[in-house]
């Protein structure tokens, strides 16, 4: 008769090879002649800092590739929603990075909604063949982590995504122009950041 720990190690003999096996999602590299866009509110208009000094514009530099920034300072997702698809369509990317559900979390929007705003973003650029890498904007708490939303459409769409650039950035009094925006200093680290994030995952 077999013991009941035999049973158990052997089980875990067969379960720790296949955890080993999981890998992050990957992108798609992305020749000099593509397009990425940069999608959100303010963090990624770049208030706080000059225009040249914002982050999709610094990306821009680090990367050799056009970045278009469409931000829109004080946007909520449900506007988001509503001028996605022809931000797509303008300037056909192979690649979005999406940064937004800052205002709805300030305003104490239904979580709920923000989420499935986001989602349908995500959905759409999907649909189009176009990837999507995910930042999370923290919670309101003082010295927050990203809210739990932005995990779990991470794990839902297979996104690339960073759960620590914008809370560990807005924690640093160095980087910050006013309580929720950031200066010249923390745009370029957020660049760098990001830049190196497309490297790990392939897409530069």
């Amino acid at each position: 008769m077999v013991c009941s720990r035999c049973i158990l190690s052997l089980f875990m003999l067969l379960i720790v090879p296949l955890t080993g096996c999981e890998k992050s999602p990957q992108l798609t590299h992305i020749p000099e002649h593509a397009t990425i866009v940069a999608f959100g509110d303010s963090l990624t208009v770049g208030v706080g800092a000059k225009q040249s000094q914002n982050y999709p514009c610094i990306l821009a530099e680090l990367s050799d590739r056009t970045v278009v920034n469409a931000g829109v300072s004080g946007e909520v997702t449900e506007q988001g929603r509503q001028r996605f698809s022809a931000v797509m369509d303008d300037n056909a990317p192979q690649l979005v990075i999406l940064i937004e559900g800052g205002n709805d979390i300030l305003r104490n929007r239904n979580i709920a909604e923000t989420r499935q705003n986001l989602a349908w973003m995500i959905a759409t650029a999907q649909q189009q063949g176009v990837e999507v890498v995910l930042l999370g904007v923290p919670t309101k708490n003082l010295f927050a982590d990203a809210a739990p939303l932005y995990n779990q459409l991470a794990v839902e769409y297979q996104l690339v995504y960073d759960d620590e650039l914008l809370a560990d950035l807005l924690r640093t009094p160095s980087y910050k122009s006013d309580v929720i925006h950031l200066n010249a200093k923390g745009y370029r680290a957020m660049a760098e950041a990001i830049h190196a994030l497309l490297v790990e995952h392939g897409a530069l």
